[in-house]
């Protein structure tokens, strides 16, 4: 493995693992009154656009980063409007 992408993955994980506090203080609190609903439609719409974007080029942290940060994203928007 290069440089280049144990950077990636390294930064990957970082902006990554970042949402796990949000995620975790949504379900325990069952409150995202704080948290835009429309910004994060964008923003699960752009990180599944870096996903496709990822696996068009075949680059791991791209793909890895993005697919789970997805998943984040998609989990607090859920709970965004479930919790409306």
């Amino acid at each position: 493995m290069d440089y280049v992408t144990i950077l990636g993955l390294a930064a990957g994980t970082l902006t990554t693992v970042a949402f796990l506090p949000q995620v975790t203080k949504a379900w325990r609190t069952k409150s995202t009154k704080d948290i835009s609903l429309v910004m994060f439609i964008m923003f699960c719409i752009g990180i599944f656009l870096w996903l496709i974007y990822g696996i068009f080029l075949k680059s791991l942290p791209i793909i890895l980063a993005n697919a789970i940060t997805l998943i984040l994203a998609l989990t607090i928007l859920i709970l965004k409007i479930k919790f409306r």
